[in-house]
């Protein structure tokens, strides 16, 4: 690849908010090296519609932990929980330094929605689009970091190991197939969730569970593989593809699950597994392929200024939500398990970190509490950075054969398979 060091600071695979604030937070005189499995804006980052959570004062703190805790069924780890709220108003305080717009009222005050599990509304959002939002006022920050550079259409294939320690990964150029290793003092893995291995998901298709597959093959310390959370309501559709989120958002504000007779069957606001379960015995009960859901309760002037995506989305597939309900289906959303991470998003295998949701840090537990999860990988990716610039510089370069990822198809083949085999292990455990 024309222009590629042979060693860099840092090594990130993943440019969604995790990948992007790490790279912002790390030394300016460290050279660093991203990767994009597709183009930069195509990470579920940009798709987030609901919003980010934040501690809006010190009275909320103990609802604001009991909402997380009680989603993730109590298997959060407790510290990891109180780092993330306790950061969260300095992280935001950060992003609006960044530029980006979260709503306001008329004087100029943060207003705060609510959606399901939440006991009070605080999440900031703009509009429906609040990751959009977000993301692209970080990417813009790191293009304008002469020490960054971004590879677009590059994957990461595998870390470059040797004795329990990371000095790299190879990379493949997806449109020319070329495999070439790049070395890094520090790598992140910060490569998304699992949504593409599953038919019906609101993730892009391209982000299979790479890292994840990496850290099992090499022998990375994985937790919750098998903790997957399902969103209860996304526009369905006889299409094949990435399904089309309706943000947690709409219920928050006042939107209503209808059964096929138009009767409301479900309380809207419990936490989203609780809620999926609902619904898909409701479709069992009426012995349909999806339930629907009301927006006429929201008003014309929410359902626009709040949500103009959604509404936009549903009139271009014939529906007005101001005249109609909409159908929905659960799909795969999340993933809570991942690569197991300590505080400042450590692997325990040396200079290798994960942030984002590529890892476990303990915060989601069993279910994530809506709108958790931006400020979550934000918070760690930022973390990770000060621990990443620590490390010392390497001094040896292990070679790597590069045949053994010449059969492509068959290596992904293998990873996928990994983390099916892996999911299904931990579920039987269970």
């Amino acid at each position: 690849m024309e222009g590629i060091l042979k060693k860099y600071g840092a090594l990130i695979a993943g440019t969604g908010v995790a990948g992007l604030n790490c790279a912002l937070h790390l030394p300016a005189d460290m050279q660093i090296l991203m990767l994009s499995k597709d183009a930069a804006d195509r990470s579920d980052s940009f798709l987030a519609q609901g919003g980010i959570c934040v501690l809006k004062s010190p009275d909320d703190f103990k609802k604001y932990f009991d909402d997380t805790m009680r989603a993730g069924h109590y298997e959060n780890d407790p510290e990891a929980v109180e780092l993330m709220i306790r950061s969260s108003p300095a992280l935001i305080r950060e992003l609006v330094g960044y530029g980006v717009r979260f709503a306001r009222d008329g004087k100029g005050n943060f207003r705060y929605t609510r959606e399901g599990g939440h006991s009070e509304p605080r999440i900031l959002f703009h509009d429906d689009v609040t990751g959009k939002e977000i993301t692209s006022h970080l990417l813009s920050a790191v293009r304008a970091l002469p020490n960054v550079r971004i590879l677009e259409r590059c994957e990461l294939v595998d870390v470059i190991a040797k004795d329990g320690e990371c000095f790299g990964g190879v990379v493949r150029d997806l449109a020319s197939g070329e495999l070439f290793p790049v070395y890094a003092d520090a790598t992140l893995l910060a490569t998304g969730g699992v949504g593409g291995l599953w038919e019906n998901s609101t993730n892009y298709r391209h982000l299979t569970g790479d890292a994840l597959a990496i850290a099992l093959k090499n022998g990375v310390e994985v937790e919750h593989i098998d903790y997957v959370q399902i969103h209860p309501t996304t526009f369905y559709s006889e299409k094949h593809g990435r399904r089309f989120l309706i943000s947690e958002s709409v219920r928050g504000e006042g939107a209503v699950l209808l059964d096929k007779n138009g009767n409301r069957f479900c309380n809207e606001l419990l936490p989203r597994d609780i809620v999926t379960g609902e619904i898909r015995e409701q479709m069992k009960k009426d012995g349909t392929k999806h339930v629907w859901l009301d927006m006429r309760p929201l008003g014309e002037k929410t359902v626009k200024e709040h949500f103009p995506t959604i509404y936009r989305h549903c009139l271009d597939e014939g529906y007005d939500v101001l005249k109609d309900s909409i159908p929905v289906v659960p799909a795969q959303h999340y993933f809570m398990g991942g690569i197991k991470v300590d505080k400042d998003g450590r692997t325990n295998m040396k200079r290798l970190y994960a942030a984002g949701e590529t890892a476990c840090n303990g915060v989601h537990g069993k279910n994530r509490l809506a709108s958790n999860s931006l400020l979550e990988s934000l918070i760690w990716a930022e973390r990770a950075a000060p621990a990443m610039a620590g490390e010392g510089k390497i001094r040896s370069f292990p070679e790597k054969d590069l045949a053994e990822y010449s059969d492509y198809d068959r290596l992904k083949e293998n990873y996928a398979k990994a983390i099916r085999e892996e999911a299904e292990k931990e579920a039987y455990c269970d």
